[in-house]
C-alpha cells in the first residue's frame, strides 16, 4: 500500500506541474509566509520544477527571525543583571545571536535559561521554584498566542505569583498589508499559512484582496499541499481573479477557531509591534491585557530597551522581507551555517536560510 501511495503521489504531483505550466502565461511573483512552506518547497524541489514565468519568494514567515534584535538585546541584558530569574523559551531561539551575546551564552556563562517546549511547562518550573521569578520569553504567531493565552489564565487561577510572560507575538495579516504598502517587491499573490489560518480562519485575509486585488490560497504542507496551492493562485492570476481560497479544507474554515479567538481576546489587546527587517507595523502584535498586568514581565520589571542592531554584515531584515535570497547575503554558507549562524534566518528550523542551507547549499 505504501508503494501504491508513492505512485499514486508521484502521478498526482506531476499531474499538477502539467497544469501549472500549461496555464502560466505572464510573469508573475508569490510570496508564501510560513517557515513550514519554506522547508517544502526546498525539500522537494519544487522551486525548480515551476516554470520560468513563475517565481516563489519566501517572506517573514518565521516566527523567531521575525522577532526584533531590540527585544532580544533587552532581554539578554535583562538577565545579565539579574542572576535571580530562570528564562524559559522555546529551543530556537536560543541560539539566535544578539548584538553581543545570546540566550545559549548566556546560560554558559551561568544564567538560568530553560528550554521548554510548551508555555504550560513553565508553570510547573514556577511552582518547582517559589523563590525565583520565572518569565516565559514569548514569540510566535497567532498559533502559539492562545496557548500562552491559556498558561497565563492557568497560572492567574493557580495563584502563581512568580511567574510573568515577556509577550512578544506578532500578527500576520498587518505584516502582509505592510510588505504590500512599502512596494519593495512586486507580490502578485500569497500563499497564506494553514496553521496560523487554523486560528483566525481565512476571512482574516479578505482585505488582501479587496484593496490590494492580491489573491491568496491557503495550503498544507505537504508538496502535493503546496503544488495545489500554487496552482489555484497561478488560475487566479491568469483568470484576473483576486479571491481567498483554502487548498487546506482539512483544516482551515473561513472562521477559524472561535475558542482560541476568545481566548487570546481576553488575554490579549492588539498594538504596535517591531519586525526584524521590517520595522514597526500599526497594529501587529500583541500585549498583555490591565487585568493581567501581574503577569506582564514588562510591567512587572524595569527593561530597558535594547540595541536594534543586526549582526554585521547580515542580510536576514532583507531576506525576511523577500528582497534578497539567502544566497544575496555574503555570509551565507560561506561563514553563516547552521553550525555557527550569525543571523536569526540560519538558526530557526522555519528559517529561510536554513532551508536553502540545508536542501541546496551553495547553489544558486
Amino acid at each position: 500500500m505504501k508503494y501504491i501511495d508513492e505512485f499514486r503521489n508521484r502521478d498526482l504531483a506531476q499531474g499538477i506541474l502539467k497544469r501549472i505550466h500549461e496555464i502560466s502565461k505572464r510573469d508573475v511573483s508569490i510570496m508564501e509566509i510560513c517557515g513550514s512552506h519554506t522547508h517544502s518547497i526546498s525539500k522537494y524541489g519544487i522551486r525548480d520544477a515551476l516554470p520560468s514565468t513563475l517565481r516563489l519568494i519566501s517572506g517573514p514567515g518565521c516566527p523567531v527571525c521575525v522577532s526584533s534584535a531590540g527585544d532580544l538585546n533587552r532581554i539578554i541584558e535583562f538577565v545579565r543583571k539579574r542572576g535571580d530569574v530562570i528564562i524559559t523559551t522555546f529551543g530556537d531561539m536560543m541560539r539566535v545571536p544578539g548584538s553581543a551575546s545570546s540566550f545559549q551564552e548566556e546560560k554558559a556563562r551561568g544564567s538560568d535559561i530553560r528550554v521548554v517546549y510548551s508555555p504550560m511547562d513553565t508553570l510547573e518550573i514556577a511552582r518547582a521554584n517559589p523563590g525565583k521569578e520565572v518569565i516565559f520569553y514569548a514569540v510566535g504567531f497567532e498559533t502559539t498566542a492562545p496557548t500562552v493565552a491559556a498558561s497565563l489564565l492557568m497560572a492567574k487561577q493557580s495563584g502563581l505569583k512568580n511567574l510573568s510572560f515577556l509577550c512578544l507575538h506578532k500578527l500576520t495579516p498587518p505584516a502582509m498589508r505592510a510588505l504590500l504598502d512599502g512596494g519593495e517587491v512586486e507580490l502578485n499573490g500569497f500563499l497564506c499559512p494553514g496553521h496560523v489560518t487554523t486560528v483566525i480562519g481565512a476571512g482574516a485575509y479578505r482585505f488582501i484582496a479587496d484593496t490590494y486585488h492580491s489573491p491568496c490560497v491557503v495550503a498544507g504542507f505537504e508538496p502535493l499541499d503546496v503544488l495545489q496551492g500554487l496552482y489555484m493562485l497561478v488560475r487566479q492570476i491568469e483568470e484576473g481573479r483576486s479571491d481567498i481560497e483554502i487548498q487546506y479544507t482539512r483544516v482551515v474554515t473561513w472562521e477559524g477557531n472561535r475558542k482560541a479567538q476568545e481566548i487570546m481576546d481576553q488575554v490579549f489587546e492588539i498594538n504596535d509591534a517591531a519586525w526584524r527587517g521590517i520595522g514597526t507595523i500599526p497594529a501587529s502584535g500583541l500585549s498583555i491585557r490591565e487585568e493581567f498586568a501581574d503577569f506582564d514581565a514588562e510591567r512587572k520589571f524595569v527593561m530597558e530597551r535594547g540595541i536594534n542592531e543586526e549582526p554585521p554584515g547580515c542580510s536576514c531584515g532583507q531576506i525576511i522581507k523577500g528582497v534578497l535570497r539567502p544566497y544575496d547575503c555574503s555570509l551565507f554558507s560561506a561563514v553563516c551555517t547552521p553550525g555557527d549562524p550569525q543571523g536569526p534566518c540560519m538558526v530557526s528550523s522555519e528559517g529561510t536560510c536554513s532551508a536553502y542551507y540545508k536542501y541546496g547549499g551553495k547553489r544558486a
